[in-house]
């Protein structure tokens, strides 16, 4: 009997102390079940539209200019589209001709003003705000080590990778970018995000190679965040700051956008901008216009037509890559798109002055076809334009 109170005892004790420690960390913990639950069939909409609930989080600044104004303009849509929508489980959609509103819809209890999570779609804006340094000296240029700018990286698998590399995906760097298994590189990260641990530590981390720097692509989400160290490293400033000064306050949006953060508040590049389709879809209109929006210049053309035109040593015949933009292997000429995962896009024809803004919460993005049945239906609505 004695044994058995002394037993009781110590897993009292054993109780107390992960209730203690439960409450200590209680955040974190709430954070961590988010990211187990983040992707369930019952809570990803609404997970998709709340992300300021489940993390950490900073807003930006809209900036001081008016909104711009997006007039409506409806066109016929193709006969496909509620069909499309309802199969890819998309909740917003905006399309934008000639920088006027031919189509507007939302669905599965969405609203016009929720700021949505981009997911990848994070990453072109990313690439518009390193044009603009590259532009102002701020970036020497493509070719420098990523270790000039962020030296936590020496000893790392990012060791000898230049800027040109980690921007075109070509980092050599071992990642594994299986959302569907538990223990793969990219939901490690996400672990991370959500335990408010460095994003800046996990990259350096990192210590497995699969080819040299520049050899061949091979997409790792990583790559973004360690452009976002370079960015901060060559300027002193955070991506916030930046973002919201440079690339932010310039498009006129409707509602202050925010980014997921890490433990030390450092911005969740690859993927962590919310906002709404609209204000997407006002991003996409800038790029489509050759980096001017409203009047007011952005990011130098250049840099537009350089960044979304394929560079990327992708495998003929494959979809092709830029710098942090998508470009399908039979794209027009001026045709390019920002991609995320579970069904988020920017698709953008320069030449004809469409933008499509679509966000979604397809649990079935990777099906087969589901990516090419998107490119098929943005192409279609394009030519009913």
């Amino acid at each position: 009997m004695r044994l058995v109170k002394k037993i009781l005892r110590a897993g009292l004790v054993v109780l107390l102390v992960l209730a203690a420690a439960a409450l200590w960390k209680r955040e974190e913990v709430t954070r961590l079940l988010a990211v187990n639950s983040l992707f369930a069939e019952d809570r990803i909409v609404q997970n998709f539209s709340n992300m300021d609930g489940l993390f950490l989080h900073r807003e930006l600044p809209r900036g001081p200019h008016p909104v711009t104004a997006l007039p409506e303009d409806p066109r016929p849509m193709p006969a496909g589209l509620d069909a499309w929508m309802e199969a890819r489980a998309v909740t917003g959609l905006v399309v934008l001709k000639d920088g006027r509103i031919a189509a507007e819809r939302y669905r599965l209890g969405t609203a016009p003003d929720d700021r949505r999570i981009s997911w990848s779609v994070a990453k072109s804006y990313l690439s518009i705000l390193l044009g603009v340094l590259l532009e102002e000296g701020a970036v020497a240029s493509l070719d420098v080590p990523v270790t000039d700018y962020a030296p936590d990286l020496r000893g790392s698998a990012y060791d000898g990778a230049r800027l040109r590399d980690v921007v075109q995906m070509a980092s050599g760097v071992e990642f594994n970018e299986d959302y569907f298994d538990f223990w793969s590189d990219i939901n490690r990260m996400g672990r991370v995000l959500a335990l408010g641990s460095s994003m800046d530590g996990f990259a350096a981390g990192l210590d497995r190679t699969r080819a040299a720097p520049g050899a061949d692509w091979h997409y790792v989400s990583i790559d973004t965040h360690v452009i976002g160290m370079v960015i901060r490293g060559a300027t002193g400033r955070s991506i916030h700051e930046l973002m919201a000064e440079k690339v932010i306050a310039p498009l006129g949006l409707e509602r202050a956008p925010y980014y997921l953060t890490d433990g030390e508040g450092v911005a969740f590049v690859l993927g962590g901008l919310n906002m709404t389709t609209r204000d997407f879809a006002r991003f996409g209109l800038m790029v489509a216009q050759g980096g001017r929006i409203a009047g007011r210049r952005v990011v130098p053309e250049n840099w537009i037509a350089v960044s979304t035109t394929p560079s990327a040593p992708t495998d003929p015949g494959a979809t092709q890559y830029g710098y942090q933009w998508w470009i399908a292997p039979d794209a027009p000429k001026g045709e390019v798109f920002a991609r995320g995962v579970y069904g988020q896009y920017i698709f953008i024809d320069r030449a004809r002055g469409v933008v499509i803004a679509v966000n979604g919460a397809d649990r079935e993005f990777r099906a087969p076809g589901a990516h090419e049945s998107n490119i098929a239906m943005f192409r279609e609505i394009r030519d009913v334009l």
